[in-house]
Formats: C-alpha cells, sequence, structure tokens
C-alpha cells in the first residue's frame, strides 16, 4: 500500500512520544544507551499485507493491534571513553510528526550535536537518516566523522535509484541522495565483516535495502547485535520470519537474512537493540517451537 507524505504525517499526529525515553547496557567499557527518536504510525498491511488471513488474525489476537502499527524508533547510542557514536540519526523534522525527537532524547543525556564524534548508519530509509539535517538544512553532526557501507552508499547515490526503486519509495530516494551529498567529502566506507572501531564489527544483513548493516559489538564473552531494521517487528519477524514483509526492498533475502540471523542471535543468546522493537528495542531472540519470539530485556 502506497502512502503519500501528508498521509504519512496525518497518521503520525497521532502517535504519542515519551520524551527523553532511553535504556542502558553496559558491553564490556563500552556503555551501549537505546534513546527514543519518537514512534511511527503506518497502516498494518503496509508491513504484514502478505500474511495469510489466518496469520494475520492470529497476530491481531496475539499482540492487540488492528489497522495500525505504532512502532518505536530506537536510536542506539554506543560510548567509549572518548567517543559518542551514533548508529543512525532518526527521522528528522520532515518525515512524520511522531517521530524526529532524537535531539530531545540526546540533551537528556547530557549530550549536544557537537558532542557526537561518529555517526554510522544501518541504511538510509528516512526514519534512520533524515535526521541528518537540521530545520536550517544544515548538518546536525557538523563535527563528526560518517560511516556507512559502501553497497548502501552506492545504491542510493546512484542517479538511477529515483527512476527504479518504485512509486511508493521515491521520495526515500529523493531525500538520501540529498542528505548523503552533504557528507560526500566526510564519509568513510565499509564492508561486510570490517571492524568500524575496536570492538564493532560490520555484519551484511542484506534485503531491508541493498546494502543494509548491522552491527556485533563485542568485548570478550559479551556482546549485542545493532539491528537497525533486518528484524523490523516483534511479531510477524519473530513468528513467520520466512514470510516475506511489505518493509523490505528485496523480500526474498529480506527473509533469508531474517530466518538465518534469528537462528543465530537464538542459539548464541546474543543479546539486540533493535530500530523498531518494543520498549526499548533491548532484549533477547527466544525459540518458540519452530519460530521465535523478542523477550525485553528488563
Amino acid at each position: 500500500m502506497a502512502m503519500t507524505r501528508r498521509e504519512f504525517g496525518a497518521l503520525g499526529a497521532a502517535s504519542i512520544f515519551a520524551p527523553g525515553a532511553f535504556a542502558q547496557t553496559a558491553i564490556g567499557d563500552f556503555t551501549v544507551t537505546s534513546v527514543s527518536d519518537g514512534s511511527l504510525t503506518l497502516p498494518a498491511d503496509m508491513i504484514l499485507g502478505q500474511l495469510a488471513p489466518e496469520q494475520l488474525s492470529g497476530l491481531q489476537d496475539a499482540f492487540g493491534f488492528e489497522d495500525v502499527l505504532t512502532p518505536p524508533c530506537n536510536v542506539t547510542l554506543l560510548q567509549t571513553s572518548d567517543r559518542n557514536v551514533l548508529f543512525d540519526v532518526g527521522a528528522g523534522p520532515e518525515f512524520m510528526s511522531s517521530a524526529g525527537f532524537l535531539m530531545d532524547a540526546l540533551d537528556a543525556q547530557g549530550l549536544a550535536p557537537e558532542d557526537i564524534t561518529d555517526v554510522v548508519f544501518t541504511h538510509a530509509h528516512p526514519d534512520h537518516i533524515w535526521g541528518l539535517l537540521d530545520d536550517f538544512d544544515d548538518l546536525l553532526f557538523s563535527d563528526a566523522r560518517y560511516m556507512i557501507g559502501q553497497t548502501e552508499w552506492d545504491y542510493w547515490t546512484d542517479p538511477a535509484t529515483v527512476d527504479t526503486i518504485g512509486e511508493a519509495r521515491t521520495a526515500f530516494a529523493v531525500g538520501a541522495a540529498r542528505r548523503l551529498a552533504r557528507i560526500e567529502d566526510a564519509v568513510t566506507f565499509f564492508r561486510d565483516g570490517e571492524e568500524i572501531m575496536p570492538g564493532v564489527a560490520a555484519r551484511a544483513t542484506f534485503g531491508h535495502t541493498p546494502g543494509h548493516m548491522a552491527f556485533e559489538v563485542r568485548q570478550g564473552s559479551e556482546a549485542l547485535m545493532i539491528l537497525g531494521d533486518c528484524i523490523g517487528n516483534h511479531h510477524a519477524a519473530f513468528r513467520y520470519p520466512q514470510s516475506p514483509s511489505g518493509a523490505d526492498q528485496d523480500q526474498d533475502m529480506g527473509a533469508v537474512t531474517r530466518t538465518a540471523l534469528l537462528d543465530q542471535l537464538a542459539s548464541e543468546q546474543m543479546r539486540v537493540l533493535g530500530f523498531h522493537l518494543p520498549g526499548n528495542g533491548i532484549g533477547r531472540v527466544e525459540r518458540d517451537g519452530a519460530a521465535y519470539r523478542f523477550v525485553e530485556e528488563g
């Protein structure tokens, strides 16, 4: 189901944002904080429209939603002794009225934009990258260095993308290209498996977008996976991981990625921080028969 920007905004006005909402955990001597950029409000069939009717009705009964989903937007802040690293920058002021509150959340942590040393992108969808610019179209994090996967950068900066992505996502392509152009002189690229900083390795999780990346944060025996949107919700993605999701640009690849990652996370009992998982997105994946479930931490 395609939606116009006006329709997105109208839906977003119905959501509720809790200013300064956050949760914090430690991985070795890293401090990892989930800070809220607000939430989205989306028609359920935009994400779940390809499920069988009985699957959809079962999810609605189990998770208590009807025609609308209101996923949170959990931005990851990783802090070391000398670095404040953001994974994604939220939606900014232009995407949806219920999102774009990252500056309030950072302020609640005692941080100003100039305190951010690094910005790392999981992917370039609006709710992850449109917060790069302020109301005056200036870079918010002007002192930061920027990092993004090479495949993701190549896709969104390709002039052909706007003509091939499909009408429903045309605005996504235009918005991403405009913002990425602003950092082209200050960006570093990485590929699957590379360490972007000591203790943080990129993990190719393609499908949601052509170059989507997750990040494994590890110190000794402690680890946490920053998921971005490769596991994009706590119901269908866990109960029916092999089913296509309307949120994924390559739905077949997204399903393969999601299924393999859930199996790994459940087997290793690695903690996760999911951008759209409930609460503050921190928890674990557990097996539930032939499927999985998300268990919130705390």
